[in-house]
């Protein structure tokens, strides 16, 4: 027998006895070809998640219990379909596939087009509301413990007056709505939404947390939404997602109109320093 024969069904008996949480059980196939399966299983259900960075080769290999040699070839094959990518110093991160199309030369444009930033809410309106629906219908008890436990977090950063990290858990609930949904499509394009969010592309998010009369109103919509898909209620979830997207259309609409009045005034103010200087001359 060869020895790289040998070696293959070495790795084969080797994850028959295996017990592992987050990675399936390798069955019978060509190494290479599962190990490959998995990790793709993996992407497109989120347990892997655009711009992660993967173990190392040697920790991967270790943790799937399969060769270097296999493991490389399957890496490599991933990397051919253009689902992860290798950067400077050898690590190796999972592509971010729809976030590019919406970020870079075509997210600047976006941002200067003045109706953009309602567009995106307006689309977040419908997704956020399919999912919740789908989240009270399909979540889990571990994604319910996810959602509690990101709620718990919004509840004491809002005791804590931390407009900040109130604005993170806001992007982190949201996500774990869409991870409940249990449906991949609208995980991945809700994921690429959220990474135009967290980087204010559109809008500044902190303005909402930075308002006193919003913090309480938009905690009041989170638990609404939060109750609805505990107890199972998607019609319910839904109209609260819905609800909650629209108070924060017309609210970052109605901050946009001040910030606005507010450079006017500031310009008048600016000029008539300058006409009192030109007349005291």
């Amino acid at each position: 027998m060869l020895r790289s024969e040998q070696k293959e069904l070495e790795d084969k008996e080797k994850v028959e006895n295996r017990d592992m949480s987050a990675y399936k059980r390798v069955q019978q196939g060509k190494i290479s070809d599962i190990i490959t399966s998995q990790l793709e299983d993996m992407i497109i259900h989120g347990v892997l998640v655009p711009g992660e960075r993967l173990m190392s080769e040697r920790d991967l290999a270790r943790e799937m219990e399969v060769s270097r040699p296999s493991l490389r070839d399957a890496l490599q094959k991933l990397e051919n379909k253009g689902l992860i990518e290798t950067r400077q110093g050898g690590r190796t991160f999972v592509r971010n596939f729809l976030g590019p199309s919406l970020t870079d030369p075509l997210a600047e444009l976006l941002e200067r087009s003045p109706n953009t930033a309602q567009d995106f809410l307006e689309l977040r309106t419908t997704l956020d509301g399919i999912a919740a629906y789908y989240a009270a219908l399909r979540a889990t008890e571990v994604d319910r413990e996810l959602l509690t436990l990101c709620f718990e977090t919004m509840e004491e950063a809002y005791n804590e007056k931390d407009p900040s990290e109130e604005a993170d858990i806001d992007a982190d609930f949201h996500m774990a709505i869409a991870e409940a949904a249990h449906n991949v499509v609208l995980l991945h394009i809700l994921r690429s939404l959220f990474l135009i969010l967290r980087t204010n592309v559109f809008s500044n998010r902190m303005n909402l947390y930075t308002r006193p009369s919003s913090r309480e109103i938009l905690l009041k919509q989170h638990k609404a939404i939060y109750e609805a898909i505990m107890t199972c209620d998607p019609e319910k979830a839904r109209n609260a997602a819905a609800g909650h997207l629209q108070y924060v259309k017309e609210t970052m609409m109605e901050i946009g109109q001040e910030e606005t009045r507010t450079e006017v005034s500031q310009r008048r103010l600016e000029r008539y320093r300058e006409r009192r200087k030109l007349v005291k001359k």
